[in-house]
């Protein structure tokens, strides 16, 4: 009977709660004024050897930067100077005796026919009615009765001026030449050869030649005008 009383008490009797429990925390010690030190500056240290070593790389430093700034500008100039060079080579060629018989060819051609059909032309035509004169001669030019060299001589020397404006356009536009140096030189004479045979370029291709003095119309740009009034010329 005892032995039971005792098992009842010790079941009934109630646990600790939680909240009676008292926990201690001690709060985290604060550093003392002596234990933070203040980080050093290296180009006001009192040693001597430690101020040599921080400007020493403070100069060295700027030493690789100005040398790079100075590589990017030195490779920018060399690649100037290079497009220059390639825009004299074409001067150069340009001066050659094929392209100067080719230029004199054109030259004469036109003349004539200018003169020929000046009749046709007002006394202060619009730059429309220019555009078409223009067109028609150029038209006239590449025809059996256009001038006085016969037409396969004359289209050779056209075909020589059409592969070196193209080359001169691919030149400038992909940046291997200066393209400013390469308008200074050529771009008068690439308008104007456009202006009075853009007519017969538009009908080379339709003819198929889909791509015909297709570098050269790039290399002009807006300073063309548009083929619509090519068709006008023709009629």
């Amino acid at each position: 009977m005892a032995k039971r009383a005792l098992n009842k008490s010790i079941v009934s009797k109630p646990p600790k709660s939680a909240a009676s429990a008292s926990v201690v925390l001690d709060p985290l010690p604060e550093p003392s004024p002596q234990e933070i030190k203040k980080e050093s500056n290296p180009f006001t240290d009192n040693d001597l050897r430690m101020r040599t070593y921080a400007w020493s790389g403070y100069a060295l430093r700027l030493m690789l930067i100005v040398g790079a700034f100075f590589s990017i500008f030195q490779y920018l100039a060399q690649r100037q100077e290079r497009r220059v060079e390639r825009n004299l080579q074409l001067v150069e060629l340009w001066e050659q005796k094929d392209y100067q018989e080719a230029q004199q060819a054109l030259k004469r051609r036109l003349v004539d026919l200018n003169t020929r059909y000046s009749g046709l032309l007002g006394a202060q035509p619009s730059d429309k009615e220019l555009a078409i004169y223009n067109r028609r001669i150029g038209m006239e030019a590449l025809s059996t009765d256009g001038g006085s060299d016969p037409l396969p001589v004359f289209q050779q020397h056209f075909d020589r001026i059409i592969y070196f404006l193209n080359r001169v356009s691919a030149c400038s536009t992909s940046n291997i030449c200066a393209p400013e140096v390469a308008d200074q030189y050529f771009r008068d004479f690439a308008k104007s050869f456009w202006g009075y045979f853009a007519g017969y370029i538009n009908q080379q291709r339709q003819a198929g030649s889909v791509s015909y003095a297709k570098p050269l119309q790039d290399y002009l740009g807006a300073d063309v005008a548009p083929f619509g009034d090519a068709k006008a010329a023709i009629k």
